[in-house]
């Protein structure tokens, strides 16, 4: 949830319809998912920052994404512990923490305790909901 200096981005659905593309509006909006394995960023490598694609705020670093095997984009922990809100989803049968942008409560996937140290979560995105900027190339890496 926005605390008091940092209040939710909130547009009308037609807005929303509007900025994002079919596939966008339906996984980020409607809390849909993209068929595993054929998102843009699963076997992404290139450094950079993924941001939300609903309103642009910074969510998670790929240098903490990792292949889960899963078939989405997975990351062990966000960007900032604020960047991201979970949210408890009884969808479909199942209970799972949904994971939404805390911006604008775009829905971005979901988080599981299934991953790598250190935090041992696995942040499982559909790459529909970001968009990655790339990092400016750099002698650190």
């Amino acid at each position: 949830m926005a605390d008091g200096k940092n209040k939710k981005i909130e547009k009308s659905d037609a807005e929303w319809r509007a900025e994002l593309t079919p596939e966008q509006y339906q996984i980020t909006r409607q809390a849909g998912t993209e068929r595993p394995f054929t998102g843009k960023y699963n076997d992404s490598k290139e450094p950079g920052v993924f941001h939300c694609i609903c309103c642009g705020a910074a969510l998670f670093n790929s240098g903490e994404k990792y292949d889960s095997g899963t078939g989405w984009p997975s990351f062990w922990r966000p960007v900032d512990e604020n960047a991201v809100e979970t949210r408890i989803d009884r969808a479909h049968g199942m209970v799972r923490n949904e994971v939404v942008c805390a911006a604008c409560d775009a829905h971005l996937g979901h988080v599981f305790p299934d991953g790598p140290p250190p935090t041992g979560l696995r942040y499982c995105m559909n790459s529909a909901s970001l968009d990655l900027k790339a990092a400016a190339a750099s002698d650190d890496d």
